[in-house]
This record gives C-alpha cells, structure tokens and sequence, in this order.
C-alpha cells in the first residue's frame, strides 16, 4: 500500500473512518458551490468523492477555493468533522462527513474542458471521448470499468496459478504464418527486405513450450489482428491464453471454469459450474447459432413432415425438393405485430438470405392470424404456441433455413421485451466440423486453425469423408457471446502433415512456414491443448457494456484511427529509406 506523501495522508473514501482527525487530501474539483460566504467543493481521487467546505474565517483558503474551477488539481489540510444532520449525503459513502478546509495547495490548474466529468448524463461523441480519452477515464463509467478489469485480470492469475500454470512471455516479433486473418507487418532494419509479424496470438509458441517440457503455461497476451472492426473486434487485444500437457478436454474445461467463475466473482456474479455444454450441429439445429443465448429458451423447430400433409405449394415444394420448414414461436411477440410488422420481418429475412419467411400470430382466442392461414390450421398445437405468441417460420435449405432464424433468434428478445430466464449462461460448444468447404477457393479451409487435432475415431475417415470429420475443439460461449475457444492439438507429425495437405499446404509450403514447429513434433512432443479467452470481451460483459472500447483504457475508433494520438500516421522518407521500403502512395507529411 502507498503510504503518506506530502501531498495526502489519506484517500477520498478513508475520511469517515478519520472522523476529528486533520487530514491531507488531494485530487481533482468535482464540484463547486458556492453558497454565500462558504464554498463547496466535492474533491474527487480515484477511491471516490467527498466534500470539502470553505469557511470565510479561513481567509487565506476561502479565497482560493473561488478562484478554483472543475477539474483542477489540488492538496488540501483539513478536519473530517460530521455533517449537519439535514445536509447528510447518504447516496455516496463519504455522505456523513466534510473537510474544514484550513489550507489548500494548487498542484496544476485545468483549461476549460472539451466537456463534462461531473454530469456523464451529458452525451458525448466517440470521437471527442476518445480524442481525450484521459478526460474520459475520470468518469466513473471509465474508472470502474478499469477497475473490473484490473480485479478480474488478477482473479485470473491467482486461478490458473492456484493450477500449477506458469507465467510465460512469447515474442512479439515473429514470422508471418497463416492463421486466419491478415498479419501485422514490421519491416527490419537490419535485414532489409525481410519482415516480422505481431503475433495474431502466441498459438505456435505455447504449443513450443510444451515440447519444452514446460506442462502448463498461461499469460495474458497481447495479440494483433488487422481485420475489419466491430463492437467486440480492436486491431489489438488481450487474450487469457494457456496450454497444458497431457491433457483432455474435460481437464481444459475445468481449468477454464474454474477462472471464469472467480472472475465473475469479481463482478458480483455468481456462476456455477460445471457449465452446460452442447454439440455444434445439436446447436445450429436448436439455435441456428454456435453462439447461442441460453438465457432465453426458445428454440427453432421443425414443421416440415407437418407441411407435407397441408395444402400450401410453397412448404410442401419445399420440402419434397429436399429442404426444411423451420420455425421459431416468440413468447408474447404477437401481441402488438401488424401488418407492416410482418411485411417488415419478411423483407428482414430476406436481407439475412432466406427466399422469404411467413409470420403467424395466435390471437387470443386461439385462431390463427396470417396471410396464409388457412393452410395452417393446427400449427399453434403442434409448436405448443399460445394466445399472444408470434410465430416465424423459413422454408428452404437447411443450413439457410436455421441461419435465418438463428440470427432473428438473437434480434427478438430485444424487439420484443423478452425476460430474461436467467441473468447468466455459459455453453462449451463442442464438436465443431474440422475443416469447412471454401466454395470461391474451391478447397478446405480449418475451422479453427490447421494445428486443430481431429477426433481419433475420425483420423481415419480424415481424406474419404471429410465433410464428417469432428474435431477436438470447444468454444465457450456467455450470454451469446463468444468469450474464448481452444482445441487439442496435433502432436503428431504426419498427422499435421495430412492435415496441412487436406487444406492445401503442400510439403515445401509447410516446411517454410511451419518447419520449426513439425521440427519440435519430431522430437518428444507430448499430447495437449489449449484455450484462449478474450479479456476485452469477458470484461465488457461483466460490466455490462455493448462495446469493448468501453473497457479498453486506450481504444481505437471503428477505423482503426487513435485520435488521441494521431495514430496511424505517416512516416518520412528518410524513415523509409532506413528501412529499404518505398511507399506507393503519394508522401502525406506536410512540408515544413
């Protein structure tokens, strides 16, 4: 703990327990009132808020109190005495004490603000916001989420610690390999015309390590990845990333669970484990998603055998072609839907890839509302659907038909003011497919990454049946969102080699990229997999965020932009030159 400096001897939140004692604080102006003759200042540090009064008997500090504005910095000396009982504050936890302010030091004054710390109801642009992102973090909003990741980041340590992980560093200079999305490129100096790679994450070391006799490894890296952005998606970002030897997926399982449920903790949440765990095809039959919300039960259903026996043309073509009739009852979702509001959830459907959808609302004397009811008669019984509920239903392929639906499954619960069943869920997904058919490329692309080992009991259908192969991959997905994956991986040498063939990585390619790595296979590697969760994206769940800037202390913009720092910005040409790199754009750096 930080002791006593000259500029305190305590923090905002400790002056209750300091009652009739003379203390020194110090920190930002929140607030100032000024009430004719004595001044209120709420002082602000990171620990909280707490007043201070002015009293003109104190000449020399009452008269530096008006000339203080907001945001400026100070120390102060002081006695924590009791509020009046009308005046006590019980919204904060300083609410029953102030400071009699004797006198004040000014550590450094503030310019005017590019806006408010004390009123965040004001709203703010992105762009400012992150522009002076310092500003930001003074709110609470900022400060707390900080402060949740800081105590979920060390609730993580002390779990796979308390598991015999170690703490183990990996490069971030390395070579360019494919793994997905576009490396980062950093050009040599010393050997020109040669470059290093940041790592889209420590994948091939940890795998290293374990070859190195290291058994369990974990750190919280930081990874690069230059992809187009989204809400949870940065160019750099922090992953939770460990590997073990000798394992098996359920031992994975409960070293993750184990971290998971401490961090939550943290959070004041409580999360009981072992989670719930579910296979990938039972999951895009149910929820038409990998990434499903189980806080909500509602599940995509088939009507298609249903279909066969009614009059209507489209569901029966459809299903005599070889397709499905899926369909998904809303709770309650019919109980305000129109006729605009179906031609909207058609052309919805549309725009996400389905030839086009029917709607059904059960009214509440239980008949059927719809453009093409009549052909639907018993529909409600058959989906258990009641008086109220909305009822959307996709006739084509499979896959396009629980796609569609998957993806309004995740739009409704908002549209239409589903509760929640329960606050938290957690679901492993299990059993993904190895590889996936790449239509434009014509050949296999890995599901995961070309490391990923398939089930054994499918090693030998690897080339014959491809499509049917499962591997030993997991992700965990929390709320509908997909926190982490992992996999065991290949240890074998020739069966990375087969592997890397399936998707198209030939002998002298594999060898130039991956020669180091099928190297360490060949000498004593042991069994073992791994996992890898992103922090940014726990951490913006617990705090109860949509956007993973909010918990990220220094951002980047939906672009990629820093505005705070210019960043990316252009370099010179003698940069350049140094570098044995020439730049096909024209040289923006302003003269002068």
């Amino acid at each position: 703990m930080i002791g006593s400096s000259r500029y305190r001897s305590h923090v905002c939140a400790d002056t209750p327990e300091a009652e009739g004692q003379q203390v020194r604080l110090a920190g930002w102006v929140h607030r100032r009132r000024d009430h004719g003759g004595i001044v209120f200042i709420d002082l602000r540090d990171r620990s909280g808020v707490v007043q201070l009064v002015f009293h003109p008997e104190q000449a020399e500090a009452h008269a530096a109190a008006g000339r203080l504005s907001p945001e400026d910095v100070l120390s102060v000396i002081g006695t924590v005495v009791p509020r009046d009982a009308q005046t006590v504050n019980d919204r904060i936890p300083t609410g029953r004490v102030e400071i009699s302010v004797e006198a004040v030091e000014m550590l450094s004054e503030a310019d005017p603000l590019p806006f408010q710390v004390e009123d965040e109801s004001i709203e703010v642009s992105e762009e400012v916001r992150l522009t002076y992102r310092y500003i930001d973090l003074r709110r609470s909003r900022g400060l707390r989420a900080l402060e949740l990741r800081s105590r979920i980041t060390s609730a993580i340590r002390r779990s796979l610690e308390g598991n015999g992980f170690l703490d183990v560093e990996t490069p971030m200079l390395t070579r360019s390999t494919p793994e997905g999305a576009r490396d980062f490129l950093v050009p040599s100096r010393l050997h020109q015309g040669y470059w290093y790679a940041l790592p889209q994450s420590p994948q091939l070391f940890k795998q290293l390590l374990m070859v190195g006799g290291i058994e369990r490894y974990y750190q919280i890296a930081r990874c690069f990845r230059d992809e187009d952005l989204r809400a949870d998606r940065q160019p750099e970002f922090t992953q939770v990333d460990l590997e073990a030897s000798f394992v098996e997926p359920d031992q994975v399982y409960g070293v993750v669970e184990d971290f998971i449920v401490a961090a939550c903790a943290e959070a004041g949440q409580s999360l009981a484990a072992p989670f719930a765990r579910l296979g990938w095809e039972e999951a895009m039959r149910r929820f038409g998603s990998d990434r499903p919300d189980l806080r909500y039960s509602f599940e995509i259903q088939d009507w298609s055998q249903q279909a066969l026996g009614t009059d209507f043309a489209v569901f029966k073509k459809t299903v005599e072609g070889g397709g499905v009739i899926r369909a998904l009852v809303v709770p309650g979702g019919g109980r305000q839907f129109s006729r605009k509001d179906g031609d909207d959830l058609v052309a919805e459907a549309q725009g996400l890839g389905a030839k086009g959808l029917v709607w059904v609302v059960v009214s509440d004397d239980g008949s059927l509302r719809s453009p093409v009811a009549k052909f639907l008669e018993g529909l409600d019984s058959d989906l258990g659907a009641s008086p109220g509920d909305l009822i959307a239903m996709v006739a084509d392929d499979e896959v396009t038909a629980s796609s569609v639906l998957g993806a309004l499954r995740a739009r409704f619960p908002k549209r239409y003011g589903l509760e929640l069943e329960s606050p938290w869920a957690a679901v492993w997904i299990t059993d993904f497919p190895l590889v996936e058919w790449n239509v434009e490329e014509a050949r296999w692309d890995p599901s995961h990454h070309p490391f990923t080992a398939p089930k054994s009991e499918h090693v030998e259908i690897l080339e014959s049946d491809t499509a049917a192969v499962r591997a030993d991959a997991y992700d965990l997905v929390m709320n509908g969102v997909e926190v982490g994956g992992g996999s065991i991986r290949i240890h074998d040498t020739a069966l990375q080699q087969r592997v890397f063939e399936l998707i198209g990585v030939g002998a002298q390619e594999a060898e130039e990229k991956f020669g180091f790595l099928l190297q360490a296979l060949k000498l004593g590697a042991p069994p073992h997999g791994g996992f890898a969760l992103g922090l940014d994206r726990l951490v913006m769940l617990l705090a109860g965020e949509q956007s993973i800037r909010e918990v990220i202390p220094f951002p980047k913009t939906a672009s990629g932009a820093d505005p705070l720092t210019g960043a990316p910005a252009p370099v010179g040409a003698a940069q350049l030159e140094e570098l044995a790199v020439e730049s096909l754009v024209p040289d923006p750096v302003p003269e002068g």
